[in-house]
C-alpha cells in the first residue's frame, strides 16, 4: 500500500513538477539563445543551444513514456509559458548589447545635447525638416544597461521630445559613461567644442 501511494504521488505530483522546472530551464535557455543569435554571438549561442536541446530531449522522452498522465501535458505547457517569461526577464537583467537612440528635437537642442554629453554619452546631431517645422535629429549609441539613465535625462526636460529606441547588432568605438579624471577632461573638451560650434552658428 505504501509503495502504491509513493508511486502514485511521484506520478501525479513530483514528475509534473520536474517537467515544469526542466521546461522552464529549456525555454529560458532557448530565449537567451535566440537573443544571442540575433546579435551574432558565435560562442555563447551554440553552448546555450546544446543544453537547451539536451534538456528538451530528456523531458520529451520521459513524457512519451508516461502518456497516460494528462498532468504531464499541462506541466509541459506551463513550463513553456514560464520559461518564456523568465528568458525575457533574464535578458533584461543581463542588458547585453547596444542600442541606437534617435531624438527629434524642435528647439533647445543645445541644452539637451549638453546634458547628454555631461552624463558621459556620445551624441551626433543632424538637421532635418518635419511635417510642420525644422527639427534636429540627435543620434546616440548607448549600452543597453544605460538605457534607463539615458532616458531619465530626456524625461527631465520640460518639453516633450519624441524618441525611438532600436537594437544595434554591433557597435565599434563610441563614447560611454565612465568614471575618473579622463572622463572629466573628455567631457570638458567636448563641451568646449560644442559651445564653440553653437557660438559660430549664432
Amino acid at each position: 500500500m505504501q509503495e502504491f501511494i509513493s508511486s502514485d504521488f511521484f506520478t501525479w505530483v513530483v514528475f509534473p513538477l520536474i517537467i515544469i522546472i526542466a521546461r522552464m530551464i529549456d525555454v529560458t535557455l532557448g530565449t537567451l539563445r535566440i537573443i544571442f543569435v540575433s546579435r551574432g554571438n558565435r560562442i555563447i549561442a551554440p553552448i546555450l543551444g546544446f543544453f537547451e536541446v539536451l534538456v528538451w530531449v530528456i523531458v520529451i522522452s520521459q513524457i512519451m513514456q508516461n502518456l497516460n498522465n494528462p498532468l504531464n501535458y499541462i506541466a509541459y505547457a506551463l513550463g513553456f509559458a514560464i520559461g518564456n517569461y523568465l528568458g525575457i526577464q533574464a535578458e533584461d537583467k543581463l542588458a547585453i548589447g547596444h542600442l541606437v537612440i534617435r531624438l527629434f528635437v524642435t528647439e533647445d537642442e543645445e541644452d539637451i545635447m549638453k546634458k547628454i554629453i555631461n552624463a558621459g554619452f556620445g551624441i551626433t546631431s543632424i538637421k532635418g525638416k518635419g511635417a510642420t517645422n525644422e527639427v534636429t535629429i540627435l543620434y546616440s549609441v548607448i549600452k543597453r544597461k544605460d538605457l534607463e539613465s539615458f532616458l531619465s535625462i530626456i524625461n527631465e526636460s520640460d518639453k516633450k521630445i519624441f524618441y525611438s529606441v532600436e537594437s544595434a547588432r554591433e557597435a565599434h568605438l563610441g563614447i560611454y559613461p565612465q568614471t575618473g579624471s579622463n572622463l572629466s577632461n573628455q567631457r570638458r573638451d567636448i563641451l568646449r567644442k560644442l559651445s564653440g560650434g553653437f557660438s559660430k552658428r549664432k
